[in-house]
């Protein structure tokens, strides 16, 4: 399609969409090299380390992604594990860019890009963290690359049938429902859209959409089958999550809609809604905008909806459906400027400004802690940033007292502090998570052939909680070793953590998670 912009916003757009992906690397690179990983990651790596079909939480793709950059670089440090999902988000951006240029042309091609770099919970998390997000919305992307550069090649009529692209994009959205759950909402889409828009209706009486969803689910098998032997733990597990309470909350919606808000950033979010809206109002009729539409609304709509159930959830479930809104957005914020916007533009660059400090501010507290020494008052009830602090004085501190390496095993109280201890250790080192809701690392040991050891507890330190009685039920004695300080570039003590004897592990702590 030709440019909707008249004055061009960039002078060279896919020059400055290469130079965008090239400074997003180098950032997110130096950022992962800074600092630790957070709770989720530390989870992911350290149960990565075993393969598996699957996993309790998640389908397995970003575990394998993880265990595979660890394994062959021989280190578990954030730079390493990173790495293959800053190049993930490269990938993203890159598509994204392509896709918003088949419809709209290149200059709201870059704007898209653009924009989707300056917003939270894309170009943070998403952009280079140990999370599915990563590797599902860069296939989620590609697969929508395929079926649109198909759908809307005005040189392949249905009847060519064109199954090598049908099976092409099924196997993308196979590989996208095997990084996390969200890939399904790309098949969802592409139905809607060939049932909703007339002049694509005849596709539906071709084989190719079939054959396309059949190898997405061939792709998806794993999952499956582990879950099939493990009594169908994981869709239990996230069907839960989507329950809720029961009855009609409201509250919890609006609670879930500004966490949305917040994670993609209010001054971004606001104008993917108004585009949301924009492209409903125009229907089927603008084929374009339609076919994001139907492959974003799923993940909005749905997630948005459960947490009316009661269920506030997670802000960041939304986050693949806003990825297809971009397009529409960079399309409209480029016309705008073609037209001499000066408004739009100034929102644009005041955006780009804003998200490099708050990012440069928010990461170099985080790798040094400094705010805590400039305004102290504002940690008065905790640093968010504290666990971003590898547990990595564990070991040594370990070994010091002669706990190292350890007769039994290494026990935690949750699969948070699991998988903060797990990285602190040595991989070889088992670490048994001694908590009803263990997640993985139910899977990871056969807890029973550890009774009649002894363990090496760790557990962040409270104080005031009593231990000793919280373990005593499951060993003979507990006894108090250290209170250990875990700190963020060998001075600031970000939290505190116990080590604990207990011997004679005698029975199993109580989980309903099936075996």
């Amino acid at each position: 399609m030709t440019e909707t912009a008249l004055t061009p916003v960039f002078k060279n757009p896919r020059t400055f969409v290469l130079a965008l992906i090239g400074a997003g690397i180098i950032a997110r690179l130096l950022l992962a090299a800074s600092i630790g990983l957070g709770v989720d990651e530390s989870y992911a790596v350290a149960v990565a380390r075993q393969y598996s079909l699957s996993y309790f939480d998640h389908p397995p793709l970003h575990f394998w992604l993880a265990g595979f950059a660890a394994k062959f670089w021989h280190s578990e440090a954030g730079l390493v594990v990173r790495f293959p999902f800053v190049l993930c988000f490269a990938g993203t951006t890159w598509l994204l860019f392509r896709l918003t240029t088949r419809f709209f042309g290149e200059q709201a091609g870059a704007v898209a890009a653009l924009l989707l770099n300056i917003s939270a919970v894309f170009s943070l998390s998403t952009g280079g963290w140990v999370l599915p997000d990563g590797p599902l919305m860069l296939l989620m992307m590609a697969s929508t690359t395929v079926f649109a550069d198909l759908l809307f090649d005005e040189t392949v009529p249905p009847e060519s049938r064109e199954i090598g692209r049908w099976l092409l994009g099924g196997l993308l959205a196979g590989l996208a429902m095997l990084a996390k759950y969200h890939g399904i909402f790309v098949l969802g889409g592409v139905f809607l859209f060939l049932l909703s828009s007339r002049p694509h209706q005849r596709w539906l009486s071709t084989p190719g959409p079939y054959f396309a969803g059949a190898v997405a689910l061939f792709c998806f098998l794993p999952v499956v089958i582990w879950n099939s032997d493990h009594g169908w733990v994981s869709f239990a597990f996230q069907g839960a999550r989507a329950t809720g309470s029961g009855g009609i909350h409201p509250g919890a919606m609006l609670t879930n809609i500004a966490g949305q808000a917040g994670w993609v950033l209010p001054w971004i979010w606001i104008p993917l809604v108004v585009t949301l809206v924009s492209s409903v109002r125009r229907g089927p009729g603008d084929a374009a905008r339609w076919f994001l539409l139907c492959i974003g609304i799923g993940p909005i709509a749905a997630f948005t909806l459960i947490a009316l159930r009661g269920s506030v959830g997670l802000p960041h479930w939304q986050a693949p459906g806003y990825l297809f809104l971009f397009p529409a957005l960079g399309a409209a914020a480029a016309a705008r400027i073609g037209r001499g916007g000066t408004g739009t533009r100034r929102w644009l660059w005041a955006s780009a400004t804003t998200f490099v400090l708050l990012v440069s501010v928010l990461a170099s507290h985080a790798a040094t802690g400094w705010m805590k020494r400039v305004i102290p008052s504002a940690f008065a009830k905790g640093d968010p940033t504290a666990d971003l602090v590898d547990w990595s004085s564990l070991r040594p501190a370990l070994i010091g007292r002669g706990l190292l390496p350890v007769d039994g095993f290494v026990a935690a109280p949750s699969w948070i502090q699991a998988g903060k201890a797990s990285i602190g250790l040595e991989p070889d080192t088992p670490v048994l998570c001694l908590c009803a809701d263990p997640h993985h690392f139910y899977y990871l040991h056969d807890d029973r052939q550890f009774l009649g050891r002894n363990a090496v507890i760790v557990k962040k330190f409270v104080e005031g909680e009593n231990v000793e009685k919280l373990f005593s039920p499951y060993f003979d004695a507990v006894t108090v070793v250290s209170i250990e300080s875990i700190y963020r570039n060998g001075s600031d003590e970000v939290m505190r953590v116990g080590i604990y004897r207990g011997r004679n592990f005698k029975t199993l702590f109580p989980t309903t998670q099936p075996r």
